[in-house]
C-alpha cells in the first residue's frame, strides 16, 4: 500500500468529536500514517495533545498562533503561551502562523509582529514553520525573506499563488502544501503545478476544511489524501505511487523525520 503524510490537519477540531478514533483509523487504513497537527490558539492545545496521546505513533503536534486569532487585546498573551509551550517539550513544527487578509485586514500590523516572532522561534529551535498565507502571499514572502538566514524551512500551507510566487517560495527553502483545492476545476492550481517539480510539494488536507472532490461541501478528513494524490498524479503525468513516494519523503525532510 502507498504510504502518505498529511502535513496539515486539524483533527482535534470539534467537528470530529463524535467519531475521532474511527476517523484516524480510516486515515491509517488508507495509508495516511503520519498526521501533522498545527495549533490554532490557547483553546486548541488541550484537545490536540489528547489526540497525540491517543495516537502517539501517528499524530505529531505543532505549536503556534494562527493569524486569524491574532487580536489586539490577547495576542501578546497568546504568543507568551506559545513561547512557554515551545520550551516545554518537543514539537513537530511552529505553526500555524502567517498572515490572513481574507477575514481581517485591520490587524495586519500585529499579524506581522506575531508572524515575525514565530519565524524567530522556528529558526532558533530548528523547527519548520507552517505558513498560512490567505490573500497575503506577497506579505508572507517578504517576512520569510527578511527572516531567512539559511536556517529557516517550512511549508506554505494551502498554496494558491502564481507560478512566479511558487518559485520564490521554493527559492527561500520552502515546500508548497497541496490539498483538496487542487481538485476544484476553477482553482487554476493544476496549471500552476504542472511546471513545479514534485520535489517541492507536500500533501495536506486542512481537515475538516477544503475537502477534495467528490466530498466538496462536506467534512474533510485525512483519509482523503489519496484523492489529492491521484489528482496530482494526473497533473504531473506520473503514477500515484511516485506521488506517494516523493511527497512522503518531502514531508520527512521538512520535519526531519528521516
Amino acid at each position: 500500500m502507498n504510504q502518505f503524510a498529511d502535513t496539515h490537519a486539524h483533527l482535534y477540531s470539534a467537528k470530529f468529536d463524535y467519531d475521532r478514533p474511527e476517523m484516524v483509523r480510516r486515515a491509517i487504513d488508507a495509508g495516511v500514517t503520519r498526521l501533522y497537527l498545527p495549533n490554532i490558539d490557547a483553546e486548541s492545545i488541550e484537545p490536540m495533545l489528547a489526540l497525540e496521546a491517543a495516537f502517539s505513533e501517528n499524530c505529531f503536534p505543532m505549536m503556534g498562533l494562527h493569524p486569524s486569532h491574532v487580536q489586539p487585546d490577547t495576542y501578546e498573551q497568546e504568543l507568551a503561551l506559545v513561547e512557554e509551550w515551545l520550551g516545554k517539550r518537543k514539537w513537530a513544527g511552529v505553526g500555524e502562523t502567517g498572515i490572513d487578509l481574507y477575514w481581517d485586514k485591520t490587524t495586519l500590523d500585529i499579524q506581522k509582529i506575531a508572524f515575525a516572532r514565530q519565524i524567530e522561534w522556528a529558526r532558533e529551535l530548528d523547527l519548520p514553520i507552517i505558513i498560512h498565507s490567505r490573500e497575503s502571499n506577497e506579505e508572507c514572502i517578504e517576512l520569510v525573506k527578511a527572516g531567512q538566514d539559511g536556517r529557516l524551512r517550512g511549508i506554505f500551507h494551502c498554496f494558491s499563488g502564481t507560478e512566479e510566487q511558487a518559485r520564490r517560495m521554493i527559492d527561500l527553502g520552502f515546500w508548497l502544501g497541496i490539498g483538496g483545492v487542487l481538485t476544484y476545476p476553477k482553482s487554476g492550481l493544476a496549471e500552476v503545478l504542472r511546471n513545479i517539480p514534485l520535489e517541492h510539494l507536500v500533501l495536506e488536507t486542512d481537515a475538516p476544511y477544503l475537502p477534495p472532490v467528490p466530498h466538496r461541501g462536506k467534512r474533510n478528513e485525512s483519509a482523503y489524501i489519496p484523492l489529492i494524490a491521484e489528482k496530482l498524479a494526473e497533473v504531473k503525468n506520473v503514477p500515484v505511487e511516485e506521488i506517494a513516494r516523493v511527497t512522503t519523503a518531502n514531508a520527512r525532510r521538512v520535519f526531519k523525520d528521516e
